[in-house]
């Protein structure tokens, strides 16, 4: 291991390489039926507590550099939110997560995940905002589509639109590297001269690296960056634009899975965060996977089983081993299973939220109480529901004027529904506030199976809502009473039916996940699905708390792999990449 580790020239190139181990137990291992006997055999070299992406990437990447690893899943599917589930028969839904374009190419690329199964289906056009007056907005990655779009609500904003790209394109530049990189947090416990020098070194090299890039914006464009990194998204857009449907349509990207209005200062860099992916190499374009969105998890499964890890679900853990005695401070030594099993681990990757990971899966009394306080700071608040629907029809949207049940340009992208201006956004935000379920929610609606023949019926299709704003406790009702739950399905239903008559009796049927079923059923605290808020005071050295950013914690050996840590939440497994990164200079230090 030494010698391996010698020969690495940093923390992103010591993944490089291909393991020559090979998994004897295959991709997963279902301890409902076979027990948790086998994990019990050795003291592991790491484990990773929960198969979410994040989990799954950080075993991948530890297990190609010759760890003896296992992966540990409470539920029977490996993938966290990124999971495909056949809850209706002959109808597969990407359950929570149903977009891709964060996937960080380095880590497709490393872990050759086209060879793994992955298969993106890029969608042209991207987006469709139909109107209450009859109108509609198509929008994608063709320009002449765009112009001539947004040319028959503004002709300035046709014009200022290319602008616009060209500017979070450019601002991209500066922030996209930050995304694989480690924040430059101080070493804990680093006693050393030379390990001094090297962590200077290593934070130096960030620090310049990010000044190198800003410093090639004009003066202007640090102000823009600036004001898009701390304003409203709302303040943004109206100073670019001043057609409502276009501004509506490009302020969802702003609140999306945040419980926050487009004037919520700083909701201006939640804009940037979802236009830093890309799909096949091409910028700010999201994609289908074909299989759902659990296929990304699977081909990033295979990968960590191809290079020896063990992945097991069913298998939950209740408690941190923590040795208090050790020579070098609280030192992680295991976990306890709820069924009592004692797995040994050197080292322990917790991809469950901060919430979990320092709350209820920690013994007492090992945490400082200062540093409890600030766990149980970070916002988990939610307004987030998804619904998945099977239907026996595509929905005919009345602004398109086709009643012939065949597809369309407005049903390949991210249908925009509830809001025809940001202040409606704000509206139904604000309903929420005061413990509301909104009477008009914002609703981005995908219709996967136009492009993806695996996850449905001929003829049939399956259908996303990402639905906001959904507070995690109602004033009145409860989401666990029916009642309430149909009755926002309903308001859903209701609402759909405006924009396209008869959607409701297409329906076959659905499953619901509500802010605390989130909870419940994924272990995201308070159904939040980053993890927890992605304010700026919430990113890069702020996350999760401030002097904790690097993926280490305050105790030996364990250390956080999930959304929760730098740079959030989304797919993109960079968290997990990141994280197992500093798991190997760490071994190398050692």
């Amino acid at each position: 291991m030494a010698r391996l580790l010698a020969k690495l020239e940093g923390p992103a190139q010591c993944v490089l390489r291909r393991s020559c181990f090979v998994s004897r137990r295959g991709l997963v291992t279902d301890a409902e039926v076979h027990g948790t006997g086998f994990l019990t055999n050795r003291v592991w070299d790491a484990v990773v507590v929960g198969g979410g992406h994040n989990g799954l990437t950080a075993a991948a990447y530890l297990a190609r550099a010759g760890l003896q690893v296992a992966v540990l899943e409470r539920r029977h599917v490996l993938g966290g939110a990124a999971v495909t589930e056949e809850i209706i028969p002959g109808f597969k839904f990407s359950r929570a997560s149903y977009l891709q374009s964060l996937l960080r190419p380095a880590l497709i690329q490393e872990l050759d995940l086209a060879r793994h199964g992955l298969k993106l289906l890029p969608r042209n056009p991207a987006s469709f905002t139909p109107t209450v007056d009859g109108q509609f907005l198509l929008m994608g990655p063709d320009p002449k589509l765009n112009e001539a779009e947004i040319s028959k609500f503004s002709k300035n904003d046709a014009v200022a639109y290319p602008k616009y790209e060209h500017m979070l394109e450019k601002f991209c530049t500066v922030m996209d590297p930050l995304l694989d990189t480690v924040p430059p947090e101080a070493a804990v416990g680093e006693s050393s001269f030379a390990g001094r020098v090297a962590d200077g070194w290593s934070k130096s090299k960030v620090l310049g690296s990010l000044l190198k890039r800003s410093s090639k914006l004009k003066q202007h464009e640090i102000t823009s960056f600036v004001e898009l990194l701390l304003a409203p998204a709302s303040k943004v857009l109206n100073n670019w634009f001043e057609s409502d449907v276009l501004k509506a349509t490009l302020a969802t990207d702003a609140v999306i899975g945040a419980m926050a209005s487009v004037h919520t200062p700083g909701s201006g860099y939640v804009l940037l965060h979802h236009v830093m992916g890309e799909t096949n190499g091409s910028r700010g374009v999201w994609s289908y996977v074909e299989g759902g969105m659990g296929a990304v998890s699977t081909a990033i499964a295979r990968a960590a089983s191809e290079a020896g890890a063990t992945l097991a679900t069913n298998v939950e853990a209740k408690q941190f081993l923590v040795d208090n005695e050790s020579s070098v401070g609280k030192t992680i030594s295991g976990v306890v299973l709820a069924d009592g099993t004692v797995i040994r681990a050197k080292q322990i990757l917790s991809n469950a939220t901060p919430a979990v990971t320092f709350l209820k899966l920690m013994p007492e009394n090992v945490l400082s109480e200062d540093f409890q306080n600030s766990v149980k700071s970070i916002d988990y608040k939610s307004g987030t529901t998804k619904i998945n629907i099977a239907v026996d029809r595509l929905p005919m949207f009345r602004a398109c004027g086709r009643t012939d049940n065949t597809v369309g340009p407005e049903h390949y992208g991210t249908i925009h529904i509830g809001a025809d201006c940001m202040d409606e956004i704000d509206i139904a935000y604000r309903e929420a506030l005061l413990g509301r379920a909104s009477s008009r929610p914002l609703i981005e609606m995908t219709i996967p199976s136009v492009l993806d023949q695996t996850i449905a019926p001929p003829g049939k299709h399956v259908i996303n809502l990402f639905i906001q704003y959904t507070p995690y406790d109602l004033k009145t009702g409860d989401w666990q009473d029916q009642a309430t739950r149909d009755a926002f399905a309903k308001t859903c239903f209701d609402l759909i039916d405006e924009y396209a008559p008869g959607f409701t009796s297409s329906i076959i049927g659905y499953d619901m996940l509500t802010p605390p079923d989130l909870e419940r059923i994924l272990g995201l605290t308070g159904g939040n699905i980053f993890h927890g808020a992605m304010g700026l005071d919430a990113l890069f050295l702020l996350r999760p708390l401030k002097g904790w950013s690097g993926y280490r914690t305050p105790v030996k050996g364990l250390y956080m792999c999930g959304a929760g840590a730098h740079p959030g939440g989304g797919v993109m497994g960079a968290p997990g990449r990141n994280a197992a990164s500093v798991v190997l200079k760490d071994l190398m230090r050692a």
